[in-house]
């Protein structure tokens, strides 16, 4: 039986753009928590956080954080320092996933079907920069920014000088860009949830009100999106977004819950695009849509994964029974 008499600490906010939304994941989760393990407290990603968690005598984290210091490993790092286990995927897994061009290349390299893409550098002329990638990509392209979720920094571009502009006011804010060439097709999403077992949730179908694109307010506003399970693709489409969920959540190392979106053509392969090593628990959240649709309703996803997170702390590595290295015999300094 999981021991329930435990202090849990939710992590939220901190420097990222979409901290107001980590809070709002923070709020949803904290109720059911308190429900049911001893203590739960919502602390604040930021210089006081390892003071708090030694206040609080913080037993298991789970993050909610997302964005850079908190999805990146730097907050997973400090976790790994002060011996405090948590939800969610390890340093290494989540710097990989929150940097688009990395998790690219990473299964690019396994031969998963994703959009052609340029890198681009603020260092570099913008000309050419502009120049190299319409003779890369095409035309219509989409920009994105290397380390931000939620749609955060997204634009689109038809042309020269709609590419020229959305780069310089792109690099304004980002020193690096990933451009892709632009695809056709429905937005799709499937989640992968490790428990006892890891399996691969069922996909979901992502709709907005006139085909808009599914940005920072259409994700977070209720109202604003429909999410339909299954998606509507066909059954070939529907095996494939699964079986490439879950070649990426392996492949990027991802540890826990991730959620790996997908531009679906009418036809053909669908096209990975980004994955989620740290999916949003809001109310109009995916993950957590995906999971139920499982027959796993929310308040026993979120205690399972603390559970999980806790089964963790019992396995932690013992140097005594690790490879043994010889003894140096080298005077101090």
């Amino acid at each position: 039986m999981p021991d329930r008499s435990i202090t849990v600490g939710i992590i939220c906010g901190g420097p990222s753009p979409e901290a107001s939304v980590s809070r709002l994941s923070a709020g949803r989760i904290s109720s059911p928590l308190a429900k049911n393990y001893k203590k739960v407290v919502t602390l604040e990603l930021d210089e006081m956080l390892p003071a708090n968690l030694t206040f609080h005598q913080v037993d298991v984290v789970f993050p909610v954080a997302h964005g850079p210091m908190g999805e990146d490993g730097c907050l997973q790092g400090l976790l790994e320092i002060m011996g405090i286990p948590y939800v969610g995927s390890t340093v290494l897994g989540s710097a990989c996933a929150l940097d688009k061009v990395t998790t690219k290349r990473i299964l690019q390299a396994a031969g998963i079907p994703m959009a052609k893409d340029c890198v681009m550098s603020h260092r570099d002329p913008l000309n050419r920069s502009v120049s190299q990638c319409i003779d890369t990509l095409g035309e219509k392209v989409i920009i994105k920014p290397v380390a931000q979720g939620s749609g955060i920094g997204i634009q689109f571009a038809q042309g020269e000088e709609e590419l020229t502009e959305c780069l310089r006011s792109g690099f304004e804010k980002d020193e690096r860009l990933l451009v892709e060439t632009f695809i056709h097709g429905k937005e799709v999403t499937a989640g992968v949830l490790e428990l006892d077992t890891t399996q691969v949730l069922s996909t979901t179908e992502i709709i907005t009100p006139d085909n808009a694109w599914y940005d920072y307010t259409h994700r977070y506003t209720p109202g604003l999106s429909e999410h339909i399970i299954p998606a509507r693709i066909t059954d070939y489409q529907r095996r494939r977004v699964q079986e490439i969920a879950l070649q990426a959540h392996q492949l990027v190392r991802c540890r826990d819950i991730s959620r790996s979106d997908f531009i679906v053509p009418a036809s053909g392969e669908p096209i990975f695009s980004e994955i989620n090593n740290l999916p949003g628990m809001t109310p109009t959240s995916l993950f957590p849509d995906g999971a139920r649709h499982a027959g796993i309703e929310f308040e026993e996803l979120i205690c399972r994964l603390i559970d999980n997170a806790m089964l963790r702390k019992e396995k932690t590595l013992n140097k005594n029974d690790y490879w043994p290295t010889p003894e140096l015999n080298v005077p101090l300094q």
